[in-house]
């Protein structure tokens, strides 16, 4: 299923100020970048918003009540991705949700400013 163009504008103008912000279309969800790089995904069986996430970051979105992204392998097994739901009061505070986008991107390149 696509994602609707209100949930696009809805993701773009919760992360406006991240530089270089764009999405494709992933999986019948979407992928989110700053200049290139993913930070974030939106999708899965509850089609909510995930922060990329490992180590101390994550630790820190679980404190807040946020859950990891997870699905169900043909295998039977639960499997578990590095992407956590934002908290949900960054859901609807773009200086929030932006604080834990720098924070993913900081994670994943040390030299992010």
């Amino acid at each position: 299923m696509a994602v609707p163009a209100d949930i696009r504008a809805w993701i773009h103008e919760l992360f406006q100020d991240i530089s270089g912000i764009s999405s494709r279309a992933m999986m019948g969800g979407l992928a989110i970048y700053s200049e290139g790089r993913i930070f974030a995904i939106f999708g899965g069986p509850e089609r909510q918003l995930y922060i990329k996430a490992v180590g101390p970051l994550a630790e820190d979105l679980a404190r807040e009540g946020a859950s990891r992204f997870s699905y169900i392998h043909r295998s039977g097994r639960r499997m578990e991705m590095g992407y956590w739901t934002l908290p949900d009061a960054a859901l609807d505070d773009p200086d929030a949700a932006c604080a834990w986008a720098r924070r993913s991107l900081a994670a994943s390149d040390p030299d992010f400013s």
